[in-house]
């Protein structure tokens, strides 16, 4: 096949962002690219045009490619919930729900199947696969059955460009192990190496470069200096502390509930440029405090995060906080939490049949969990009532539970007319499951500004939200300002002369 996998040394190197860079650039220089990862574990998650689920960073990379996300770019997605167990979701459809040892013993053919008919089914286009590996090529107690790495590098016979963050310490050490682990067959794959992550000036990196060239053979085609604010979304959960750590105290004080089985953070993200608002994470009690807003968000397991909530006393805090007059948002999970109960009839949310659990009572309504699940877009407006002006919305719906409302105003009102969510009649309390509702610029400046008017800071409205494609090019400019184009593209055709049309 005609391609090249990315691969790191560890996770949260940058893997996801190289790739969706190098798909962007290869787009712009004629090639004909498609994303491909073989197996995602994360619970970031996309919706594709026609309701199926894959990993965000593939549906992000396809956009870049130009192309509507289709599943077999990223066939196998694991969603970890409770008890150590994954949701398997398989060619963008939920199909089980095991362990990790479970689901190497009986679906590691059916894996191996599975992506081999998804790579032949992009080759069948004819197009230059950029392939996304997955933590590290060299966990040696998984590389019997492993399905996102060299495994796949030799499927698809691409060759491998190795990744190493050396913002994290000890590069050299990391470098030179992984390729020391591989075996002879694999190691002859590596034909590059980017450094990622650099401060500073990357002359100053010039011995060490020297040194990894003479040490390994291998040319590093590129020390790519740390881009920030590029405004696309992480991929990696190790990426959540990195991209909020360094978020001061400013005038607007978000709270956001970090609950152990946390999905979809991305929501959150577009408040990271927001110059007067701060995000702080609150994993307890003690640390609540007098937030300007809370926002709760999504979760894998519904109901294990609920009880987190109330052993760790978090779920007295909100209520208090409710009854104060406090601003809340709960998006998707956090919006079930939010009701009077929740049933579990059949075990799909907590693995306990019949189980069922009072919410925090701020919301009219109650959830129940069935086995069938939402993926959507959705596009609709929020009404006047919440904000004071009716705003145009989009997004997606990932979830199992489906809430019922007891005859309450909803949040928005969707293009055919039908209500979702719940808005309470000061709008001072929000409840919905669209993700991404805070990447509308218009709606979270509004709903900021109603902040910023009772603390007495200036309203302004935010454009955080730009257009996604100038930030496809931005990375793509980043990534080819410091690559040796000459060697890669050496790297890529060779053997493959017909690479470029």
């Amino acid at each position: 096949m005609k391609g090249v996998m990315i691969q790191g040394t560890a996770s949260d190197a940058g893997k996801s962002f190289i790739a969706t860079a190098l798909c962007r650039l290869l787009k712009q220089k004629g090639f004909h690219p498609v994303p491909f990862k073989s197996q995602n574990v994360s619970n970031n998650s996309y919706v594709t045009a026609d309701g199926k689920e894959i990993g965000r960073a593939q549906g992000l990379q396809a956009e870049a490619c130009g192309l509507e996300a289709i599943p077999e770019m990223n066939p196998i997605l694991l969603k970890p919930s409770a008890n150590g167990q994954s949701e398997i979701v398989w060619l963008g459809e939920r199909k089980d729900t095991v362990s990790g040892l479970a689901y190497r013993k009986t679906y590691y053919e059916q894996a191996v199947k599975v992506i081999t008919e998804s790579l032949h089914y992009l080759e069948k286009e004819n197009r230059f696969l950029v392939i996304e590996g997955a933590g590290s090529p060299v966990e040696m107690n998984l590389k019997t059955k492993e399905l996102v790495n060299m495994k796949i590098a030799e499927m698809a016979d691409v060759p491998v460009i190795l990744t190493a963050d050396i913002n994290r310490g000890g590069l050299f050490a990391s470098v030179i192990g992984t390729l020391e682990l591989l075996e002879p067959q694999e190691r002859s794959r590596v034909k590059g190496i980017i450094i990622n992550k650099f401060h500073g000036d990357p002359h100053f990196f010039e011995d060490g470069k020297l040194w990894l060239e003479e040490r390994t053979g291998i040319p590093v085609l590129a020390i790519l200096p740390y881009l920030p604010d590029h405004h696309l979304e992480a991929e990696d959960s190790l990426s959540l502390a990195e991209r909020f750590h360094a978020n001061v105290r400013k005038p607007i004080d978000v709270a956001v509930i970090q609950l152990p089985y946390l999905s979809n953070y991305s929501d959150i993200e577009p408040f990271l440029y927001e110059e007067d608002t701060s995000i702080r994470w609150v994993q307890q009690a003690e640390e609540f405090g007098a937030p300007d807003a809370l926002i709760i968000p999504g979760t894998k397991s519904t109901l294990h995060d609920l009880a987190f909530l109330k052993d760790s006393g978090l779920m007295n805090c909100i209520q208090q906080y409710a009854e104060s007059g406090g601003i809340i948002a709960g998006l998707c999970g956090g919006f079930q939490m939010l009701g009077e109960y929740l049933t579990d009839p059949d075990g799909y949310d907590s693995g306990m049949a019949g189980r069922i659990e009072k919410g925090a009572g701020l919301i009219p309504a109650y959830t129940v969990f069935y086995s069938d699940k939402t993926t959507i877009r959705v596009k609709g407006k929020v009404p006047s009532h919440v904000t004071g002006n009716e705003i145009p919305v989009e997004g997606f719906e990932i979830h199992m539970g489906q809430t019922l409302l007891h005859s309450s105003p909803p949040f928005i009102v969707r293009e055919d007319g039908s209500g979702e969510g719940y808005a309470s009649p000061d709008g001072r309390i929000i409840g919905t499951y669209l993700h991404h509702v805070f990447h509308s610029d218009s709606f979270r400046s509004d709903w900021l500004n109603r902040i910023r008017q009772e603390k007495g800071l200036p309203l302004h409205s935010s454009q955080v939200n730009r257009d996604k494609q100038n930030a496809f090019d931005q990375i793509a400019e980043h990534l080819e300002k410091h690559l040796n184009w000459e060697r890669f593209l050496g790297i890529i055709e060779e053997d493959k002369k017909d690479t470029v049309r």
